[in-house]
């Protein structure tokens, strides 16, 4: 009996279209640091994304969806564990080892008859074993086939002939969940590859963000990014069609997003409302009512997790997995107006990059509510995106990262290097409706004081209410953690005592001697 009603309930709050109890196929599909809004459908001009604009069209487009840590392996703990970002102990921090205490999505489904898999990047960097052996956090690996990529740099994976494979390997009748994990946007860029391949131009970017210079270098560099996240969404686009060739389009729900804001200086690796912001359209057509809606909830990347089980019928019972910081989407998924919607965004981080003396982190706590983004930072006398003298391990290297480093020593403009590396103050607070590129730090002012010590007050009871171990006064174990790269870890330490280390994300003219 309570099978059969465990089977109406699910039925009739996803609002299938039919009394039809297989559960949904989920295409998980995952760009590599690409921010809000660079997706057309966004009206970001310079980019084209029909994949990811047919996608939201059929579906649900998202205006506020944010990842609770801004940086590739902690952004992805989250989405599996569906736990914020320093719920997860290691798994905070960037290139951890991974707990073998928490439970993943995938791995629920596949106990429960899903078939798992998996192409291009997965949960990473990082180390995860279970018993002293690997562990497959996501699925069993489909990145064999390869193809001739249209630039250097770009990924010679084939997405999409190897979501065919494990299509061709499925059991019939069996849902099933496959993860394509895309390396691009990811840098490296060959520069000019968006001019030169994507057939753009200079013009077609008519404003840059406030925080770098506007100049044919930085929109060369920006035109490249754009030009890798267009390649990725062609994938998207024939696994679309592959899944209606099939006839699995109808029970397959497909989310693209990705992890993490562009790898530019004060982006990635950062914590501001444009580096945790990020695009997120999803398609089912058997399941979500009133197609073609725009969601301007608040929604995290936590609330992945709960929501694919939840709409897989997989109930706590069913599970073993740590309980959840995010929600179900399913109200959503119903245009369901009664569900209490969030009234703010908790964001922060720990460890990224190493580069600091003994692997010290950078600590932060920040709060997104309404037109305004306040932010503690917990070790200003640190700097935010590494040390200078170890080439601000934190900023990828990019032509943008070494004209804003050339600006500096040249005497010229040097605001944009405080702003993507120069050292931050305790406390911020930010209108983000008239100033949404965070340049003026409205906490100097006291008439700001009563909206700032508010939304300090929500932030830390919130965060005192989820248990955040920083804030419950352990304010040295995401330090003690040890780092899963031996190639790096220390990187400080041994950088100093003269020894030559791998640092092949960032590029030589990066290290800095003359800055305290």
């Amino acid at each position: 009996m309570r099978k059969l009603s465990l089977l109406f309930i699910f039925i009739v709050f996803t609002g299938c279209k039919s009394f039809d109890s297989t559960p949904p196929n989920i295409l998980f599909v995952i760009s590599d640091d690409q921010s809000y809004p660079h997706a057309s459908i966004y009206e970001t001009k310079w980019i084209k994304t029909p994949g990811f604009d047919r996608v939201a069209k059929k579906g649900l487009l998202f205006n506020h969806a944010y990842t609770t840590n801004a940086k590739c392996s902690p952004s992805r703990s989250s989405i599996l564990t569906g736990r914020d970002s320093w719920l997860l102990e290691e798994a905070a921090n960037h290139f951890p080892f991974f707990p073998e205490k928490f439970i993943t999505f995938p791995e629920v489904l596949k106990k429960n008859g899903y078939k798992t898999g998996k192409t291009g990047k997965g949960w990473a960097p990082g180390i995860a074993l279970k018993n002293g052996k690997k562990r497959n956090l996501i699925g069993e690996d489909y990145s064999k086939i390869k193809v001739n990529p249209p630039a250097k740099f770009i990924s010679n994976i084939n997405y999409f002939e190897n979501f065919k494979n494990f299509l061709d390997e499925k059991k019939d009748k069996q849902p099933f969940l496959f993860w394509v994990g895309g390396l691009e946007p990811h840098r490296r860029y060959e520069y000019q590859s968006g001019i030169k391949y994507g057939n753009k131009k200079i013009e077609e970017i008519e404003k840059v963000p406030g925080y770098w210079p506007s100049s044919k270098n930085v929109k060369t560099d920006m035109l490249d990014y754009a030009f890798e996240i267009e390649y990725f969404d062609s994938h998207l686009e024939r696994m679309i069609d592959e899944l209606e060739k099939r006839d699995l389009l109808e029970n397959t729900i497909i989310v693209v997003t990705s992890d993490n804001g562009m790898p530019f200086p004060r982006v990635k690796g950062q914590v501001f409302p444009f580096d945790n912001r990020l695009p997120l359209a999803i398609s089912w057509e058997k399941g979500i009512k009133n197609p073609g809606r725009i969601i301007n909830d608040y929604v995290s990347f936590s609330d992945f997790a709960p929501t694919f089980l939840d709409l897989a019928g997989i109930d706590s019972e069913k599970h073993d997995m740590e309980n959840f910081s995010g929600v179900s989407w399913k109200y959503l998924f119903n245009n369901d107006s009664i569900f209490k919607k969030r009234d703010y965004m908790i964001i922060g981080k720990e460890r990224h990059d190493v580069g600091r003396e003994n692997d010290k982190g950078y600590p932060v706590r920040a709060i997104i509510a309404g037109d305004y983004f306040f932010s503690i930072n917990f070790n200003p006398e640190r700097w935010p995106a590494g040390n200078p003298e170890t080439g601000y391990l934190n900023t990828d290297g990019s032509p943008t990262k070494t004209e804003i480093l050339n600006l500096r020593k040249e005497g010229k403009k040097e605001e944009y290097w405080q702003y993507a590396f120069g050292r931050r103050p305790k406390e911020t607070l930010y209108d983000i409706k008239n100033d949404p590129n965070c340049i003026k730090n409205i906490a100097e002012y006291d008439k700001y004081n009563s909206l700032k010590d508010s939304l300090k007050k929500i932030l830390i009871e919130d965060l005192t209410r989820n248990k955040d171990p920083r804030i419950l006064g352990d304010t040295k174990i995401f330090d003690d953690y040890p780092y899963a790269d031996m190639r790096t870890k220390n990187f400080y330490n041994r950088y100093m005592k003269g020894e030559l280390l791998d640092s092949d994300w960032v590029n030589p003219t990066d290290f800095e001697f003359d800055i305290e």
